[in-house]
């Protein structure tokens, strides 16, 4: 299998932060009592702090294997203690940021249930403490390679606060070991729905190619209006995000499937290997279950999904 490309740019102001310094608890890992650096920050990329993304970080070490210091740990570090925000400090004088993460999924099992939930999110890269930024049109983007497998319309629907006609693509992608994982697109541009619509691919037909576009976080504002038996009526005013990876473009020539860029046998151990991924992560939610009285919430912007039916590669 070639060496997958997902890598995405988010640059722009510190919008907020919520990362907090640890100490490996797990007497059993070779880094018990060693500190490390977990949380989520978010960086508004536009002027107007609308478009804002977040990126999470699960484990950033002092230092790397080779025992060099390093600098995301570092400016990391300096964001939790003197970093200025967006919301807090104002745009102006807001801390500006340039991260590298790479798309990616957290698989959890909500409570009671057997059946997975991806949620997807920027994960890791490195973080650059910056003076100046990139033209707005160039500070957030990304570029995988993905393996086709759905594609659906969606029509405009005014109750779901749907506006315009959109494509959704259906996907597998991969990580920097090759781990792959399920992972949504939507395309908006016409011509683009009309491209993807017209590959036709499927479980039994998919298409391995590499996609390139925008992270975009749009708010949908719903109101309700409550009548009253009497006096005035009750105004329900209700925020919903929704975070979306929009494609763009795509690579003219998809890659071959079958030969050097990816072969059946190399997609299929793939796909087995994540089921055994997921039944530990079911075993290790299970377990924490069991031990916890009180469960706490989960909030997701943007599941991935994959159509129902066997997987099955036919060439």
């Amino acid at each position: 299998m070639r060496k997958n490309r997902n890598i995405e740019t988010i640059e722009g102001y510190l919008y907020e932060v919520n990362l907090s310094k640890k100490t490996v608890q797990n007497k059993n890992s070779a880094n018990y009592g060693k500190e490390f650096i977990q949380g989520d920050i978010s960086v508004a990329t536009d002027e107007e702090g609308l478009n804002v993304i977040p990126v999470h970080y699960s484990y950033v070490a002092p230092f790397t294997k080779d025992g060099k210091e390093n600098r995301t740990f570092q400016n990391l570090a300096k964001l939790i203690e003197s970093g200025k925000t967006f919301t807090q400090n104002g745009k102006d004088e807001a801390t500006k940021v340039k991260l590298q993460p790479s798309a990616a999924v957290n698989d959890f099992y909500p409570k009671g249930q057997e059946e997975v939930v991806s949620q997807q999110r920027n994960e890791g890269g490195f973080v650059t403490i910056i003076s100046n930024l990139d033209s707005e049109n160039s500070r957030n983007k990304f570029e995988i390679d993905a393996l086709l497998v759905g594609f659906e319309r969606v029509e405009p629907d005014e109750e779901k606060g749907i506006t315009e006609e959109y494509g959704k693509i259906t996907a597998f992608i991969f990580n920097f070991k090759n781990d792959i994982m399920p992972f949504n697109f939507v395309v908006k541009n016409p011509a683009g729905i009309d491209y993807f619509e017209g590959l036709e691919f499927s479980k039994q037909n998919p298409v391995y190619t590499q996609v390139w576009g925008k992270i975009t976080n749009t708010t949908i504002k719903s109101t309700k209006v409550v009548e009253s038996a009497f006096g005035e009526s009750m105004v329900d005013e209700t925020n919903r995000h929704i975070r979306e990876w929009v494609v763009s473009g795509a690579k003219p020539e998809p890659y071959e499937i079958g030969g050097e860029d990816i072969t059946v046998e190399e997609i299929n151990k793939a796909l087995q290997d994540r089921q055994i991924y997921l039944a530990d992560v079911l075993s290790k939610s299970q377990e924490y279950y069991a031990n916890k009285e009180n469960e706490a919430a989960a909030a997701s912007f943007a599941t991935a999904t994959i159509p129902e039916g066997e997987f099955k590669l036919n060439f």
